[in-house]
């Protein structure tokens, strides 16, 4: 799954994944990829590679499963209310810790976060969520430096965002990361978007 520059991205799925988490990213490396000279290859990717239910009752088929999705340059974990017996599946956190360990770069959108704290990823790290699991956050890891000003936390390797929306505005600035500003300029504007 990689491109010739090793660019991949992955956006991992799941039943009662947040529908704007998964395609507001998606959206956005999409779009990228028509505008970019890197050509970043994107992709969807669930546990087994089986259809999921979003959260507001979405069906998406994935590209991949967990297993065949390949080395990714960048990891994208949305959130939502599926992500709750996620917090608590050790055989899920372990492949998330590993997944970690061979990708340079890991991004959660919302609640994503809560799973990436539960995975010990967020340890002593600045990170954010949707406004109302800032305690939730806090509470998983006491040492995470959860952030309630801002839209998204570029941590270098690891990259939060707030809830929803703010993912795209994440996505847009990862675009400007990997690339440049004006490529993500061009991007916002192909997508109409003014952000918040």
């Amino acid at each position: 799954m990689t491109t010739g520059n090793g660019l991949s991205i992955g956006i991992y799925v799941f039943d009662g994944a947040e529908e704007l988490n998964v395609a507001g990213p998606f959206e956005v490396f999409t779009a990228w990829r028509e505008r970019s000279a890197l050509k970043p290859r994107v992709a969807t990717f669930s546990w087994d590679g089986r259809g999921v239910r979003l959260a507001q009752g979405l069906h998406m088929v994935p590209d991949s499963s967990a297993d065949d999705v390949g080395p990714l340059q960048l990891l994208v974990y949305p959130g939502g209310p599926g992500v709750q017996p996620l917090v608590g599946d050790r055989i899920h956190l372990e492949w998330l810790h590993a997944m970690r360990v061979q990708t340079p770069l890991l991004a959660s959108v919302c609640t994503g976060s809560l799973v990436l704290a539960a995975a010990g990823l967020l340890a002593g790290r600045p990170a954010t969520t949707h406004w109302d699991h800032y305690d939730e956050l806090a509470g998983i890891d006491p040492s995470i430096m959860v952030d309630t000003e801002t839209r998204f936390v570029d941590d270098g390797d690891v990259v939060t965002s707030a809830g929803v929306s703010a993912g795209i505005d994440m996505a847009l600035h990862l675009v400007e990361r990997f690339e440049n500003a004006e490529v993500a300029d061009q991007v916002r504007h192909d997508l109409q978007y003014e952000g918040a």
